[in-house]
């Protein structure tokens, strides 16, 4: 289960929480643009825009889970098991398999707009990595420095790009679902309602916060989409960067999932192993773990952006305590 976001404040910053109940050794990777991704079934691709994301690395090659490219282009793969469903292949379509598909779009596309003509071509086909590492059922938000995103999903009935208005996206149902259960919150606000149950009678206003009573607050993926709409689109914008990348922070970590409280398997359960974000204009990749929860730094443009060879950033999962006596 994951939550991913687009929080536009001045600079634009995407990312997401990964939600799972194991960890895959995911590191910080630069992919510059001279490293050479080969794709089973499409051309390769020997020179690209340079990316930065969140990765595992598998035989030199760069399994990203989210990123982000030098042009501003973020994607992220957000578990969609059920729906998710991929096609063998198909002549006259580019047959992308699914672990290929972050690296074939922010390799080649500036933004939204170019990423949609990619798709109209696009077959997500049932192609494994390998016998050990088999295809997850993903859909995905993309997004750029306009402010706004896309979710694709690729399902039984084929492949949809539908427009993003609120700029989140979490796991199933399938999203114009998401977007119409919203309606059944709307009247979430952050100010307290008015008494509209019995006008005339002086009702008790016990606590603050009363407009959110009603904001779902579970683990599961239709809770968390609705909890951090409301979150993310009442986010203050700050004054700087330090102000914006702590505001995003706080939007993921509003829907973070701790141990404990969501058991997948008798005494197995799912946590946010790592919060991550980029400013899509400076290219700069932040990011928190579930055991370390001081803000990190990756800079891609700090990397060597011209070579063949991936960067490799491991996460500092130490927690770091600052002692003022």
């Amino acid at each position: 289960m994951c939550t991913s976001i687009l929080y536009n404040a001045g600079d634009h910053y995407f990312g997401r929480n990964l939600d799972l109940e194991v960890s895959f050794g995911q590191e910080v990777v630069v992919t510059p643009r001279n490293y050479q991704f080969n794709f089973r079934q499409v051309p390769s691709m020997g020179h690209h825009y340079a990316i930065i994301g969140m990765a595992l690395v598998k035989d030199n090659y760069p399994l990203y889970f989210d990123g982000a490219n030098e042009e501003g282009l973020g994607m992220a793969g957000l578990n969609f098991d059920g729906p998710a469903h991929y096609f063998p292949l198909e002549e006259g379509k580019d047959n992308v398999s699914p672990f290929e598909f972050i690296p074939y779009i922010l390799g080649q596309c500036e933004n939204v707009a170019e990423a949609r003509v990619i798709l109209k071509k696009l077959n997500l086909v049932n192609i494994n990595f390998s016998d050990q590492l088999q295809l997850s059922p993903l859909h995905w938000l993309i997004a750029d420095r306009s402010g706004k995103s896309i979710v694709v999903e690729s399902t039984v009935t084929g492949l949809h790009v539908y427009d993003n208005p609120v700029n989140v996206l979490t796991n199933n149902p399938e999203f114009p679902g998401q977007l119409t259960n919203l309606a059944n919150y709307q009247g979430i606000a952050p100010t307290t309602p008015p008494n509209q149950l019995a006008p005339g009678v002086n009702l008790a206003v016990y606590s603050r916060g009363l407009g959110s009573h009603m904001l779902p607050g579970g683990m599961d993926s239709a809770s968390r989409f609705v909890k951090e709409v409301f979150t993310l689109h009442h986010a203050p914008t700050g004054k700087n960067e330090l102000e914006n990348v702590t505001n995003y922070f706080h939007c993921l970590h509003a829907v973070e999932q701790q141990e404990g409280l969501d058991e997948v398997a008798p005494g197995k359960f799912e946590t946010t192993i790592y919060s991550d974000g980029i400013n899509l204009s400076t290219g700069t990749f932040y990011y928190t773990t579930y055991q370390n929860n001081q803000i990190n730094a990756v800079q891609l443009h700090h990397a060597d952006l011209n070579c063949q060879e991936l960067a490799l950033f491991p996460l500092q999962t130490e927690q770091v305590l600052h002692f003022q006596n």
